[in-house]
């Protein structure tokens, strides 16, 4: 299974972590988040990670022209979309020859059917707890909603996890599995700062597990 680390701000850290070699890390291009990379991240600082490392930008409800921009700019393997993009945004990116994750908000009343007009036109959907922030609320969703999953499109977990959960007897019966966990406020000290330690003992787990 493969991991995401999310929500990555401080250079230092992000050095750090990028050491640790995760499948993917992940930048907030949102300036509304608390994680919004502002001037720390920049072009060279992203293209020294490890090469194995795919880097994903994460916007909300950005225009097309911009999300290409920074693509460009900082050499993006992917773009997470985590607002109310359109299926026809997600079909523009992907023209442009740009992989697309589109995030959903899981909670009480979502219907999978909604993820249905989006499968032609995205690489990977995500799936995280609806909240009063577009991602990295801290809190789990109820995952036997996921048995209503009705897509065999690759997915991204999101909302609260940390090592606890991910140990659980409830994380190791999902169903379909995750193609990738998406971690953020569960590993942090603070908003942006992870803590390297539990995201070294995370990567090891993973990787036994296969």
């Amino acid at each position: 299974m493969k991991v995401k680390v999310c929500g990555m701000r401080e250079p230092e850290n992000i050095r750090q972590v990028a050491a640790l070699l995760p499948d993917f890390m992940g930048f907030i291009f949102y300036q509304g988040s608390k994680r919004f990379v502002g001037e720390l991240i920049t072009p060279d600082l992203l293209a020294s990670l490890p090469a194995g490392i795919k880097k994903i930008g994460v916007f909300v409800n950005e225009e097309t022209a911009v999300i290409r921009e920074k693509v460009a700019l900082y050499h993006l393997d992917l773009v997470q979309l985590h607002g109310a993009e359109t299926p026809r945004q997600c079909q523009e990116l992907q023209e442009a020859g740009i992989s697309v994750i589109k995030a959903f908000s899981v909670g009480d009343g979502f219907s999978f059917l909604s993820t249905l007009p989006y499968e032609r036109y995205c690489t990977y959907f995500l799936f995280d707890t609806r909240g009063k922030q577009h991602g990295g609320n801290g809190v789990v969703f109820d995952w036997e909603l996921l048995k209503d999953n009705i897509s065999d499109k690759p997915y991204f977990l999101s909302g609260g996890l940390n090592l606890e959960n991910l140990q659980s007897k409830e994380f190791a019966k999902l169903k379909p599995k995750p193609f990738a966990v998406d971690v953020n406020s569960g590993f942090e000290q603070e908003p942006g700062l992870k803590k390297v330690a539990e995201l070294k003992q995370l990567l090891g787990e993973m990787k036994v597990r296969g």
